[in-house]
């Protein structure tokens, strides 16, 4: 272990780190992919037709906020070694809004926009975050096989929030309870265990990073475009971030999706949604430890295209899948290829990111994120609206996509850019 990990970092910080990513995942899991998107369309909108578009809106708008203050939040958490601050403040940020989600019924469309947008947005800053950390925690050689282990203890944190999800539906169920009465209580246990469980990571985890007074000096606006004015000197980081944007449009319009697409063409209820779930969310928690590994061995790049090449055969599969049978074979793909590309992302940028500027340039990979998760669920929105609600077409049509972000990644050498950031580093830290 000691040789996976920099000087100084123990087995319990490395944990500690971990949870914050089992801490987070029940959110997306539940409030984004599970249960609050198809009660947002069918019960909140009343299944109107333009209610999935409203919805893709909704997160658009969330994610255009953290897009456009990634970089800012990251450039002052560097200048003022801060990062752990600023990851309090979106942990409570991200578990009161979600908690604010209980009071959304049948109707209440407006209340359900701002706490989704805000909750949303305090999560994204937040993931931002605790993706900076990890260089300070594995040495390059490591950063696929420890970035791996985050992914797969947070589709394990996914399971456990989503399990509770489905005891309390179920029980409300049999007492007769409808969707507007235990959706709301699922967001409230969706958010105490996201709280209890980030606990370890905001006590045990340390900041490393010391203050850098030149950037003190700098405002944030003005060191965002100093290092983008210099990304010229990272070109393997820069075009990696322009593929970036174009994979993850695929994957984050299946996480806001899913369950919706489910609903729409396979008719599952609640139930059968959070149960389709739970099992994707074992493989992709197999697929990103064991991936992390392989990540490791064969090289970043070529995982990435491998991971990219099976979210292609995905696409096709639930495509024209003409039963539910072949929908669960597609979906457990999907599971296998998000927990492997999630976690060889995110250890690519860990390598190709200067280490004096790790949370900047995490929050201009935050930044490619979340341009993503705009342009690919509204992509998807506005496809199944000009299509008459036909979402086969519109999933065919986000499935480019992969095409589009596997022919980016032509080019891309992990070594080279790994080479250029120590040049860089030198370079500013001279300065």
């Amino acid at each position: 272990m000691n040789v996976l990990l920099q000087p100084g970092v123990r087995k319990r910080e490395v944990w500690a780190w971990a949870m914050y990513d089992f801490a987070n995942s029940g959110y997306t899991t539940v409030v984004i992919t599970a249960v609050f998107g198809a009660y947002f369309v069918a019960g909140v909108a009343g299944d109107a037709p333009w209610a999935t578009f409203a919805w893709t809106l909704a997160l658009s708008v969330s994610y255009a906020l953290v897009m456009f203050t990634a970089p800012l939040v990251g450039a002052w958490a560097d200048a003022h070694a801060s990062k752990k601050k600023l990851l309090w403040l979106t942990t409570l940020g991200c578990v009161s809004f979600t908690a604010l989600l209980y009071c959304v019924g049948p109707g209440a469309l407006a209340l359900a926009i701002v706490a989704l947008v805000l909750s949303n947005y305090f999560f994204g800053t937040g993931e931002n975050l605790i993706a900076a950390f990890l260089p300070e925690l594995a040495r390059p050689r490591a950063l696929g096989r420890v970035s791996g282990w985050g992914w797969s203890l947070g589709y394990v944190g996914g399971l456990v929030s989503l399990g509770a999800s489905l005891a309390w539906i179920g029980w409300a169920q049999e007492h007769g309870q409808g969707a507007d009465q235990f959706v709301p209580v699922s967001m409230l246990i969706t958010a105490a265990l996201f709280l209890v469980a980030s606990l370890p990571t905001l006590v045990f985890l340390r900041e490393r990073a010391v203050p850098r007074p030149e950037q003190r000096a700098r405002n944030a606006w003005a060191q965002v475009r100093h290092t983008l004015g210099h990304l010229r000197q990272l070109p393997d980081l820069r075009r990696f971030l322009v593929c970036t944007v174009l994979y993850q449009a695929g994957i984050q319009a299946v996480i806001a999706l899913a369950a919706i697409y489910a609903s729409q063409v396979f008719h599952f209820d609640t139930a059968r949604t959070i149960r389709l779930v739970l099992v994707v969310n074992v493989t992709a928690a197999l697929g990103a430890f064991v991936f992390g590994h392989v990540q490791d061995r064969i090289g970043h790049v070529r995982a990435i295209a491998l991971t990219l090449a099976g979210w292609i055969g995905m696409v096709l599969l639930a495509w024209a899948a003409p039963d539910e049978g072949m929908f669960w074979i597609a979906a457990n793909l999907a599971g296998l290829c998000m927990g492997a590309s999630q976690s060889a992302g995110r250890a690519m940028v860990g390598l190709l990111a200067p280490s004096a500027q790790q949370a900047e340039f995490f929050g201009l990979w935050g930044l490619a994120v979340k341009l993503a998760s705009i342009l690919g669920p509204v992509t998807y929105g506005a496809a199944s609206w000009i299509t008459a609600g036909d979402h086969r077409q519109a999933l065919l049509v986000t499935g480019s996509f992969f095409v589009a972000g596997l022919f980016a990644l032509r080019g891309v050498e992990a070594g080279r850019g790994w080479r250029a950031a120590q040049r860089f580093a030198r370079h500013n830290g001279a300065q």
